[in-house]
Parts: structure tokens; sequence; C-alpha cells
């Protein structure tokens, strides 16, 4: 468990534990639930360590999930090209901290507020409040956009504009169900398919052209 992370939960775990405390004076049962959710939370803030591939022209997924599109689309804060975007769908049960999916520097970092669209759903893209990252280095600048869901509500950031990051290096995360975007060049190679489940950090999901 990494202190950082856990530390997000803090006021959640003791909000959890003061109403399981007062439940205790009424029934049991209802005591017991309130000690499961307390479980599931310190479940959720897990922050496990993660092998990252050494191969400069890997790009690793930017969070854990399950890949729900792949898609030709222009990135419209960034690069104003035309991309491959991959968007991977965060559930309640996966890890939901966010890493560099290159190594490079943060040159970019910006936030839109918006709605609280279901993250499953095309149009939560345009219309979800969001994140926006790029990261640089020599090879490409890959962008990445975190965005809030029906139960994610608040998008954490752990770096800022001008931070060199490692590959698979966490640099923030979405609290419950979410989605996040990685903005890839049309040259990269994509090597997963809708439907995989990636890991983020270690998952190779492209590659960039030598």
């Amino acid at each position: 468990m990494r202190l950082k992370t856990l530390a997000e939960a803090r006021w959640i775990l003791a909000i959890l534990a003061l109403v399981a405390l007062v439940s205790l004076f009424f029934s049991a049962w209802l005591f017991l639930l309130f000690v499961a959710l307390i479980g599931y939370t310190f479940y959720f803030f897990r922050d496990p360590e993660r092998i990252v591939a050494t191969d400069p022209r890997a790009l690793v997924a930017a969070a854990d999930g399950t890949v729900t599109d792949i898609v030709e689309v222009n990135e419209p804060d960034v690069l104003r090209t035309k991309t491959r975007r991959v968007g991977i769908f965060l559930s309640i049960f996966d890890v939901h901290t966010n890493r560099a999916p290159i190594e490079g520097r943060i040159i970019y970092r910006q936030h839109r507020e918006g709605l609280c669209v279901d993250a499953r759903r095309p149009e939560c893209s345009e219309k979800n409040e969001a994140m926006t990252w790029a990261f640089e280095n020599p090879r490409a600048t890959i962008v990445v956009r975190q965005l809030t869901g029906v139960i994610a509500r608040r998008i954490v950031a752990w770096a800022d504009v001008g931070d060199e990051l490692a590959k698979g290096e966490r640099f923030g995360m979405i609290r419950f169900g979410s989605r996040t975007e990685v903005y890839l060049p049309l040259a990269a190679s994509v090597v997963v398919k809708v439907g995989d489940h990636v890991a983020g950090g270690s998952t190779i999901i492209a590659r960039l052209p030598d």
C-alpha cells in the first residue's frame, strides 16, 4: 500500500469509520456493512509496483482497465492533428493510479470543467470533466486525458508542467470508475485490441517506429 495514494482516501476512511462506530449501537449487520466498505476502500486505493518495459520504442498503458475503443480522431488541445486514440475504461475494481506512457517531460497540463456522463459512453470524451497531459521526449509527444465518470468525481494531479518522469511513473489518479485516453501518433503500431485488459505502466499498448 502506497501512502501517497492511500492519503487520497483519508476523509472517506474517517467518515466510514465514524459511521461504523455509530452503527454498532444500532445493528451488528450495519456495522459489518461499513467494515466491509472500509475494506473495499483500502482495496480500491491499492497502488502496486509495476515492471516497466525498457524498450524506448514501447508505449505503456496510462491506466489499468479495459480497452473500449481504438479510433482515429483529432487531438484538439496539444497536437491539433489526427491521432490514434486508445480509450481505457477503469471499473471500480481496477487500480486507479495513472502512469506516464513514455519517459519524458510534461509540457502541458490543463483541467477542464464538465459533466459526469457514464465513462463507457463515447460522448464522455467531449462532455466530462477532464485533465489533459502531454509527455514529450525526442521520439514523440504523447497526450493523455483523464476523464471522470458517473461515480468518479475527483481527478488528482501529482505532477506539473516541467517535471521529468520515467516511463511508468505515477502522475495522478482518478477516484472511482472513470476513463483514461492515450493519443498516439498515427505512425505508432498499436499492439492491443478492444476488450483487452491492460495494466498501467506495464502493458505495452503500442510501439513507435524506428
